[in-house]
């Protein structure tokens, strides 16, 4: 990779632009907000007027209609893309060729091919690539994945994730890229993107998985409803099951971990309460459980103030990024295993490539 040392800001705040005024934009602007002191955020852009004069009114930046006149003129130092997810690769190249580094949020792309030149043009340009993933902040989920590092599980048996949430179809009617292949992507990429990256953050390297996907329900291109089988390499087996059906609003977003020494289980209705705590040793973690876990009224979680704190160490030079392009090639490298299974009625290995 090209040398980003070059580009560390001191002594000033760090300029920033945010692409994509819609849903998820409010927790960018929460986030920047509450690092005011080191992250200023100086435009907005969207193709939508009405959604830019709402962030322009919101956050006194100055706003754009279009990413390369963003580009052009402003002095933003990142960009901030919360715009759909089949627009990442193209709009990351363009961010790198100005020489600005990139945010991006859940999936990084929609295709592996992208996620791959996303990274390779920011390595060519000398800029960071950030991939969001906010949900690894959260308190319970850091309890959990210290548990696994410890070895407090001895060997894990197995793992199961389930999203049992509700969309109607008026939210996917709500944008014309919402529910398609080539912008979206269905339950598993979308909605379901973060749970996902627990099987490969939390439990290790996948070893191959098989994936059934439907659309039962919702008139959209892209699955509503799917189930994957999983083997990790280290002989653990799971399953993950989605769905975006579920009545009459969200149930559960929950991680299950089984082992020999160890069962831990991280539900609520987005991993934020700690349901089930019980290993064989006891640990000072142990008395950090109560504390962990929150009350939500939101899938989204509050951990984007959280992943932000790693942004600005990282742009300051002092330390290295959590979830970087690499990291984020991870969990879509499995995406797209679930898909090509689910499309191809096989088994899967990984790594795709070898």
């Amino acid at each position: 990779m090209a040398d980003v040392e070059k580009s560390v800001i001191e002594g000033r705040r760090v300029r920033c632009a945010l692409v994509g005024c819609g849903r998820i934009s409010k927790n960018h602007i929460e986030a920047l907000k509450a690092h005011s002191e080191d992250l200023h955020l100086v435009a907005v852009c969207d193709i939508d007027p009405s959604a830019l004069a709402a962030a322009v009114a919101a956050t006194g930046a100055r706003g754009f209609a279009n990413l390369d006149v963003l580009l052009a003129e402003s002095d933003a130092d990142v960009v901030i893309l919360a715009t759909p997810s089949g627009l990442h690769a193209d709009q990351t190249i363009r961010i790198a060729h100005a020489g600005k580094h990139v945010i991006t949020e859940k999936p990084m792309a929609t295709r592996w091919e992208d996620g791959k030149r996303m990274v390779q043009a920011c390595d060519n340009a000398g800029v960071r690539l950030f991939v969001v993933k906010q949900n690894r902040r959260n308190a319970t989920l850091q309890l959990l994945k210290s548990a696994v590092n410890k070895g407090r599980f001895g060997r894990i048996y197995m793992v199961n994730v389930n999203v049992f949430w509700t969309r109607p179809q008026a939210y996917y009617d709500s944008g014309t890229w919402r529910g398609t292949w080539e912008f979206d992507g269905g339950a598993f990429m979308n909605q379901a993107s973060h749970y996902v990256d627990l099987l490969d953050w939390i439990v290790g390297p996948v070893e191959s998985l098989q994936a059934y996907t439907a659309t039962l329900a919702r008139n959209i291109e892209v699955e509503d409803t799917g189930v994957v089988s999983v083997k990790w390499r280290s002989g653990a087996l799971g399953s993950m099951n989605v769905t975006m059906l579920t009545y009459p609003k969200n149930l559960e977003g929950s991680i299950t971990i089984i082992g020999e020494n160890g069962t831990a289980r991280v539900g609520g209705i987005a991993v934020n309460q700690i349901s089930h705590w019980e290993f064989k040793e006891s640990d000072p973690q142990d008395h950090a459980i109560r504390d962990a876990s929150y009350e939500t009224a939101s899938v989204y979680g509050f951990g984007h103030p959280l992943y932000y704190d790693n942004v600005v160490q990282v742009l300051r030079g002092k330390v290295a990024p959590d979830t970087d392009g690499r990291e984020g090639l991870r969990s879509l490298e499995l995406l797209i295993a679930i898909y090509l299974s689910a499309r191809d009625g096989r088994r899967v290995s990984l790594p795709l490539e070898y």
